[in-house]
C-alpha cells in the first residue's frame, strides 16, 4: 500500500482545532468566572444573619409604634435636597430631626442615610439623588422609636408618599 503524498500535518487539520476550542473555551469561562467572584461582592449575603433573625421582633414593634401614631409622611426629592412633611393623625408629638435612608435592592454600595431637621412643618436635608431604578425607602425618627417603609422608582417618582394605618380598637 502506497501512503497519499498530499497528507497534511495535524495542526492544520480543522477539526482537530475544533476539538481542542471546546475545552479551551470551557478553561477560559471557568478562569473568568473564578476572577468574577474573587473581585465582586456578594451584596445580597449578609455576614450576620443571626443576629439580624433576632432582631425582627424589633423592627416589628418600630412599625407598629409608627401605626399607633398614624404617622403619614410626604417626601419630595430634589437634585441635591429632600424635603419630608410628616403629620401624626393622632395628634401626636413630632421629633425635632427624622432620619430618611435610601436603600438600593442589590447594590449595597449605592444605599445612602440622611439626616432631616425640622424647620416650622417641613424637615430638610442634603443628599445625592439616587441612580434610576426601584428604592426601598425608610423614614425613623432619630432615636430610633417608630419606623415607615416606603418604595420609589427613580427618576420617575419625586414625590413618595407613606401612610401607616391607624390600628382598630
Amino acid at each position: 500500500m502506497e501512503e497519499p503524498k498530499d497528507r497534511r500535518p495535524w495542526y492544520r487539520e480543522k477539526l482537530v482545532w475544533m476539538l481542542i476550542s471546546l475545552p479551551a473555551a470551557a478553561i477560559v469561562g471557568g478562569i473568568a468566572t473564578i476572577v468574577i467572584a474573587t473581585r465582586t461582592s456578594d451584596g445580597l449575603v449578609a455576614d450576620d444573619y443571626y443576629k439580624q433573625g433576632l432582631t425582627i421582633n424589633q423592627t416589628i414593634a418600630r412599625d407598629e409604634m409608627a401605626r399607633q401614631l398614624g404617622l403619614v409622611a410626604q417626601i419630595e426629592v430634589g437634585a441635591d435636597a429632600v424635603r419630608a412633611r410628616l403629620d401624626s393623625r393622632v395628634s401626636a408629638p413630632l421629633p425635632d430631626r427624622l432620619v430618611l435612608t435610601l436603600v438600593h435592592p442589590t447594590r449595597s454600595g449605592e444605599d445612602q442615610q440622611v439626616t432631616l431637621s425640622r424647620q416650622g412643618d417641613i424637615y430638610t436635608g442634603e443628599f445625592h439623588y439616587p441612580s434610576a431604578g426601584r428604592w426601598q425607602i425608610r423614614l425613623e425618627d432619630e432615636l430610633r422609636n417608630w419606623r415607615m417603609n416606603g418604595a420609589a422608582h427613580f427618576p420617575a417618582e419625586t414625590t413618595i408618599r407613606i401612610e401607616s394605618e391607624i390600628p382598630e380598637s
